[in-house]
């Protein structure tokens, strides 16, 4: 069975462009200079509600993860899967996954310095995580 595929909405729209063109897309709030992310209409730091879409750096560090061992019915990803929270270099936490490393906990040290990938899922591009310098 084929894994879902993100629908943009009108507020995700500019993130799921920016990933179409392999770019790392997320908001800059216009009052405070913060970035942040998910995508949504007001700042989580000062309230703000007008943000500009940047393009980041697409470097993280490994903040924590959980190495997922059983698909989720009714999708059958391959497993096992790294499911991460990674910071991106910008400051705002992202959930991803970490691809390009063996999934054991001894190949996944926490802080590790990771870069932005793009896979295809459908006609939607996903970014995803791999340490720097990983094949692929």
């Amino acid at each position: 069975m084929e894994l879902p595929v993100p629908v943009p909405t009108p507020e995700t729209a500019p993130y799921w462009r920016g990933a179409a063109e392999g770019k790392l897309r997320i908001q800059q709030c216009n009052a405070c200079g913060r970035y942040y992310f998910y995508p949504r209409p007001t700042c989580p730091n000062c309230r703000g509600r007008e943000a500009t879409w940047r393009a980041v750096s697409g470097r993280a560090r490994l903040s924590s993860y959980v190495i997922n061992q059983r698909p989720l019915p009714p999708f059958d990803p391959a497993v096992p899967l790294v499911v991460a929270l990674v910071e991106l270099e910008e400051g705002p936490l992202m959930m991803t996954n970490i691809v390009g490393v063996e999934p054991v906990p001894s190949a996944l040290e926490l802080g590790m310095d990771l870069s932005v990938r793009f896979v295809a899922r459908g006609d939607q591009k996903l970014p995803v995580f791999a340490p720097v310098g990983a094949e692929g």
